[in-house]
């Protein structure tokens, strides 16, 4: 289907045979996350994820570095806001949770898109880029990337989404290390603790093969691939037991057998299979 967009000042969407690519376009500002950035970058995910207008969702951004995190003027004209005035202190810490979740929500809608996402980092990935990177499937990074905690650094907890999801990917020690200190986890030794799937030598050669790798995944059935996903996210916050008798219930309703003759027939006809694309879903009663 062809999805048209919001004219985005902070980032560019890019939809061609079956893979969105969404790309962070504020290179003059090191792809900082302004205001509009929080409202924008949901806005297309979940545009793309609900409208099924793709079957892969490639992030990547452009200049020197993947992103600088949130943008300061944010931190400023948010503790102003919320927190300024005389209105009583307790009425403030309700709409500063209330704000945070907005917050959160902006990379949970890559956790919950229905289409895998995958990232291509390059530069460095500071503070919100981290939580951004870690709410992706997968993570892909130039030599010269690097991942930083930086909240520590500004005398803050990383609020939005790197705990929660970066103690599954790393080790406890190193996230912990990662988190007092505020160093950098450079694409080395992320590549060696598994928090990236692959390194390249430059940005073109890693956007060329993750792109590539992309349009393999949507050659797949996409009802296998969304299900496969929605599968893992359960198991990552249930027992095995628990996911196994989930995956009894939702494969008695979902197993497609016409989509597995499809797969067999294009084999053996030596022919790229044909699968029906996922169906739009904009609301409860669609």
């Amino acid at each position: 289907m062809t999805l048209e967009f919001p004219a985005y000042d902070t980032i560019a969407v890019e939809i061609a045979d079956h893979v969105a690519h969404v790309i962070l376009n504020r290179p003059e500002k090191r792809n900082a996350m302004s205001k509009a950035f929080w409202v924008e970058f949901p806005d297309a995910i979940n545009r793309i994820s609900n409208n099924a207008a793709a079957r892969v969702i490639v992030v990547s951004s452009t200049g020197k570095h993947f992103t600088a995190g949130m943008d300061l003027a944010v931190f400023a004209e948010g503790a102003n806001s919320i927190m300024g005035g005389e209105t009583d202190p307790h009425i403030h810490a309700d709409a500063f949770r209330t704000h945070l979740h907005h917050l959160q929500e902006t990379f949970s809608s890559l956790y919950n898109a229905r289409q895998p996402v995958l990232a291509a980092i390059q530069g460095g990935a500071l503070g919100a880029g981290v939580d951004l990177s870690s709410a992706c499937d997968m993570r892909y990074c130039t030599a010269d990337a690097y991942f930083t905690i930086q909240e520590i650094n500004i005398g803050m907890v990383a609020d939005v989404g790197t705990f929660p999801r970066v103690m599954r990917q790393l080790p406890d020690g190193l996230v912990r290390e990662l988190a007092y200190t505020g160093r950098k986890l450079e694409a080395a030794e992320a590549l060696e603790r598994g928090f990236v799937n692959q390194v390249y030598d430059s940005q073109e050669d890693m956007l060329t093969a993750v792109m590539a790798l992309a349009q393999q995944i949507a050659r797949n059935s996409p009802l296998a691939v969304t299900s496969s996903k929605h599968v893992m996210n359960y198991a990552a916050d249930h027992t095995t037991e628990d996911t196994l008798r989930y995956l009894q219930a939702l494969n008695g309703g979902i197993l497609a057998h016409s989509h597995m003759m499809e797969s067999a027939a294009a084999k053996m006809q030596k022919r790229e299979p044909v699968y029906p694309d996922l169906k739009a879903v904009n609301g409860p009663w669609d």
